[in-house]
């Protein structure tokens, strides 16, 4: 039996564009996961949520919470509870990741990765 040799062709290795299609289904991934998870959520984290301006992205490497906070005080509420938002979207996906933003210019952002929960727990607790 003859075997068929495959190569590489170079051209095969750019990056392609995504289509219209491609932009479509990841936006409407992203708005099921943002629905989904914010469905999950207690009242009070809803209603800080609510705050805030949020949004999924799965633009970066790993699925994202972006969470931009409009002042200190709903930063810090925010970042206490970091691990019970953590929990859930860990529950939807384990590799994704929050990132806090502070009012602009009152900070860095906050990331962290929900894979690294325990260590948030034992420092909360």
């Amino acid at each position: 039996m003859a075997r068929n040799k495959y190569r590489f062709n170079s051209e095969d290795s750019h990056h392609l564009q995504p289509t219209s299609a491609d932009i479509i289904l990841r936006q409407q991934l992203e708005y099921s996961i943002s629905r989904y998870f914010y469905e999950a959520c207690d009242r009070s984290i809803q209603n800080l949520l609510s705050d805030c301006r949020w949004y999924v992205t799965t633009h970066a490497s790993a699925l994202t919470l972006v969470i931009e906070c409009p002042d200190q005080v709903t930063n810090w509420r925010v970042l206490q509870k970091i691990v019970p938002m953590g929990t859930l979207l860990n529950a939807i996906i384990s590799s994704a990741k929050i990132r806090v933003y502070p009012p602009e210019s009152q900070g860095i952002p906050f990331e962290m990765r929900v894979d690294e929960l325990s260590v948030y727990r034992d420092w909360a607790g």
